[in-house]
């Protein structure tokens, strides 16, 4: 599987705003590739994207979420809730009840990608069952998986997948891991991608901590056929980043990153702050239970344009990053 395109760059899908079908088109407009996200979207909004990618004959592709099953003990995910009332309290929120499911559709967004022939299909937070991948398949889409270790490469390998994506540790955001107890996020991209490149015969994109032509270069170097990059692109002027992280990242406050699982269960890297250092190290294991959780706390914050409680996804590359057009952008990536 080859992208299809002159820049061996895929802007990644980010789901909860900054990917839009303006940031998607850009990317291909500009000879790369972008994703649209599925993830907290209803089918008939992503039915609608779809569509709209589909009529602009650019490359792209769409991101599905892995469903992901009820942790077996309640208890701490209780008492996660429990301890975060002063959050709620403090933002002017009630805090939900419990919520195990993630409501977020799969089989519709499966179907809307088959039905509509979606050039690249990738999915994150597990592995997809061979039924899916193989409809998928036969739709034409090229389906990729998401892995953070060997042994997740040769799962997703056995599931059907025509290529992988290696996501390491120093990648923004969610991480795609089927271990998110383990999980500590030290992974480097080239070392992960050489290691994948040689347990799997399959084409691998590199992700993770890429703000630069090194960067880049190195990823390649390692065995890549491309490389995926989503913080790089945040400030981009098509993303629909929120107003308080743009803020956020271009004010020079927020210098650390830092591995959580605070805001929804799941390991993500995100810019340290006050809610990470205060709910890092008590959060349990249970996306998307604790997303749920926290919504409302992260909306108060993020109407009041307050950085402190926001999930401020972001990988190691931050510091690298510039505001300006996607086209900009890409050129400082593979210049």
């Amino acid at each position: 599987m080859v992208l299809g395109v002159p820049r061996p760059i895929v802007v990644a899908p980010m789901a909860g705003g900054p990917s839009t079908t303006e940031l998607a088109m850009a990317a291909g407009t500009a000879g790369a590739v972008g994703f649209l996200a599925a993830g907290y979207k209803t089918p008939d909004a992503v039915a609608r994207e779809v569509a709209e990618l589909r009529t602009s004959r650019l490359p792209y592709g769409l991101n599905i979420f892995v469903p992901s099953s009820p942790p077996a003990d309640l208890a701490p995910l209780r008492e996660y809730r429990r301890a975060l009332e002063p959050e709620a309290q403090r933002y002017g929120v009630d805090l939900p009840q419990l919520r195990l499911d993630d409501d977020d559709n799969f089989t519709a967004k499966v179907e809307i990608a088959a039905a509509a022939a979606v050039p690249l299909v990738s999915f994150t937070f597990g592995m997809p069952e061979a039924s899916a991948v193989q409809a998928l398949r036969s739709a034409g889409c090229a389906v990729l998986v998401t892995v953070t270790d060997v042994e997740e490469a040769r799962r997703a390998a056995a599931a059907g997948a025509d290529a992988l994506i290696a996501q390491a540790g120093s990648a923004g955001g969610h991480s795609a891991t089927t271990s998110p107890a383990g999980y500590d996020g030290s992974s480097t991209t080239p070392e992960l991608v050489r290691d994948v490149v040689a347990a799997v015969g399959l084409p691998v994109v590199a992700a993770g901590g890429t703000g630069t032509a090194a960067d880049v270069r190195r990823a390649l170097a390692a065995g890549a056929v491309a490389v995926q990059a989503g913080t790089a692109f945040l400030l981009a002027d098509e993303a629909g980043t929120r107003p308080a992280q743009r803020q956020a990242m271009l004010s020079g406050r927020f210098t650390e990153t830092v591995v959580t699982r605070a805001f929804t269960g799941q390991p993500a890297r995100a810019l340290r702050n006050r809610f990470t250092d205060a709910w890092s190290a008590s959060a349990p294991v249970g996306y998307p239970a604790v997303h749920h959780l926290t919504a409302p706390i992260r909306a108060a914050a993020a109407e009041r344009g307050d950085p402190d409680a926001l999930n401020l996804w972001s990988g190691t590359a931050h510091r690298d990053v510039r505001p300006g057009p996607v086209a900009e952008i890409l050129s400082r990536l593979d210049g």
